[in-house]
C-alpha cells in the first residue's frame, strides 16, 4: 500500500512538472510570434499585450531613456494626427493620419508597460510638451498652433512638413536604441519604429512632391 502511494505521489509531481514546462514553452512561443510578426502591421505589431515580457527585466539606462523619451514622442505625433480627421483636404493624409494613431496609442501603452516593470516613473499622460522641444524631431508650441488653426490644402503641407520631421526624430532615437540599449524587447520596438517609420517617411515625401 504504502509503495503504490509514493509511486502515484511521484507521478502526480512528474505530471505537474511536465504541465509547468508545456505552459511556459506555449508562452514564450507567444512572445516571439508577437515580437517576429511585424510583417506589413509596422511598430503596431507592439500592440498585443501592455505588459512586457520576461526578457524586459534585463535592461539599463538606455533602454528606460528610450522608452521615458519615445511615450510623449508618440504622444505628440497622436496629437497631430487626431487634427487631420477634421482639418485635411487629402484622403491619403486622413489615411495616413489615422495608420499612425493605430500605431503608435498601443506603443504607449507598452512602453508604460515596460518602465513600471522596471521600476520607473512613466511620463505622465496629457502632460505639457514644452519640456520636450530639445528632444529630436518634437514640434514647439508655435508649430502645434499653427497645425491646429490650418485646414484644407495648408493643413495637408503643414502636417506631412512636420510629420515627416517628427519622424525623423524617432528613428533618430529608434536607432540610438538598437545600438546602446539592453532590452532584447526594447531593441525590438527600435528596430520596427525605424522600418515603419522610414516607409512613412517616404510616402509623405512622394504625398508632398505631388502637390
Amino acid at each position: 500500500m504504502i509503495t503504490r502511494t509514493l509511486t502515484r505521489r511521484a507521478a502526480l509531481a512528474t505530471a505537474a512538472v511536465t504541465s509547468a514546462l508545456v505552459l511556459a514553452a506555449c508562452g514564450g512561443n507567444s512572445d516571439d510570434n508577437g515580437e517576429g510578426g511585424t510583417g506589413h502591421t509596422g511598430h503596431g505589431a507592439f500592440a498585443a499585450s501592455a505588459t512586457p515580457s520576461a526578457s524586459a527585466g534585463a535592461h539599463n539606462a538606455q533602454d528606460v531613456a528610450f522608452a521615458q523619451g519615445m511615450i510623449p514622442h508618440h504622444q505628440q505625433a497622436l496629437q497631430m494626427a487626431e487634427l487631420a480627421a477634421d482639418r485635411a483636404s487629402s484622403a491619403r493624409v486622413k489615411d495616413l493620419a489615422a495608420r499612425i494613431e493605430k500605431a503608435q496609442d498601443p506603443e504607449i501603452r507598452t512602453l508604460t508597460g515596460w518602465l513600471k516593470a522596471w521600476g520607473e516613473q512613466p511620463p505622465m499622460a496629457g502632460m505639457d510638451h514644452s519640456g520636450h522641444t530639445g528632444m529630436s524631431g518634437m514640434m514647439s508650441e508655435a508649430d502645434m498652433a499653427a497645425l491646429k488653426k490650418a485646414t484644407g490644402r495648408d493643413f495637408d503641407n503643414r502636417f506631412l512638413s512636420l510629420m515627416t520631421e517628427h519622424h525623423q526624430g524617432a528613428v533618430e532615437m529608434a536607432t540610438t536604441e538598437k545600438r546602446k540599449g539592453r532590452s532584447g524587447d526594447a531593441k525590438a520596438m527600435a528596430d520596427a519604429i525605424i522600418t515603419a517609420q522610414d516607409a512613412e517617411i517616404k510616402e509623405m515625401k512622394q504625398l508632398l512632391g505631388a502637390k
